[in-house]
């Protein structure tokens, strides 16, 4: 069934600091037909704009706050009235959308300067191993992580083909990765790079992580591995040791953007 597509408008939130020229800080999605306020802001404040971070970092929950108590029109029109040398914003702006919070993530990303997003890469054959430091692809773009999810050092997100993973990961969804902890990696759903392979496709997988070990005379090492799908409809691999590189830590699909 297709959506249907209403009228909406948005605004740029700007934050002007001292000394420097505006910059674009968040969009507020007005939603014309049910008068529902969607607001994104950026969450990187303590490096964008220390001397106001405290302020800042609570505009989102405020600005929410007061769409629920009077209507997302209504705030539009507070804002307006609240503005200050800080927080600036821009005219109103015309859309159409079917899913208004897909739309606010697309117009964040394409308004919004997003420092301390994560790089989105294309998966790509490399050869041989890859160190720790780098990205597992060519990156093509960036992407803000979810509300409850904190970006670290590595993260990164990629797109995953197949039905392998359904249904917790749809055919083609972008997801979340970050770098593959130390200890055990049993029952975690691991992105692994497989060596020896020339078909790019196959190359990377997404899959269960479970293997068996084997005592030895000073310690024990890795037998059998096994990167287990979670739609019963295709097979396990079984892989050893050097023939695969574990290449990110399934953290999340990330939403679609309108």
């Amino acid at each position: 069934m297709t959506a249907t597509m209403r009228p909406m408008e948005y605004v740029i939130l700007q934050v002007c600091l001292p000394g420097r020229s505006a910059e674009n800080a968040g969009v507020v999605l007005l939603d014309t037909t049910t008068d529902i306020a969607y607001v994104k802001l950026r969450r990187d404040w303590d490096s964008f704009a220390s001397e106001e971070a405290d302020v800042l970092s609570e505009l989102e929950n405020t600005l929410e706050a007061m769409a629920r108590e009077s209507g997302g029109n209504a705030l539009l029109r507070r804002i307006e009235d609240m503005l200050s040398n800080l927080v600036l914003m821009t005219d109103r702006e015309k859309t159409i959308a079917a899913d208004p919070e897909a739309r606010l993530r697309r117009l964040y990303r394409e308004n919004v300067n997003s420092v301390g997003s994560v790089s989105v890469v294309q998966l790509r054959a490399a050869a041989g191993g890859l160190s720790d430091e780098q990205l597992p692809g060519e990156v093509i773009g960036s992407i803000e992580p979810p509300a409850h999810v904190r970006a670290v050092p590595g993260m990164f997100a990629a797109r995953v083909e197949g039905r392998s993973m359904e249904p917790l990961i749809p055919d083609g969804s972008l997801c979340l990765f970050r770098p593959a902890s130390a200890g055990s990696r049993a029952g975690k759903k691991l992105l692994v790079e497989k060596f020896g392979t020339s078909d790019v496709t196959a190359q990377y997988t997404v899959k269960v992580y479970q293997s068996e070990k084997r005592a030895t005379e000073d310690s024990w090492e890795h037998g059998k591995i096994r990167m287990i799908p979670l739609n019963p409809e295709f097979e396990t691999w079984e892989l050893t040791p050097d023939e695969f590189r574990v290449a990110g830590e399934f953290v999340a699909v990330l939403p679609p953007e309108e």
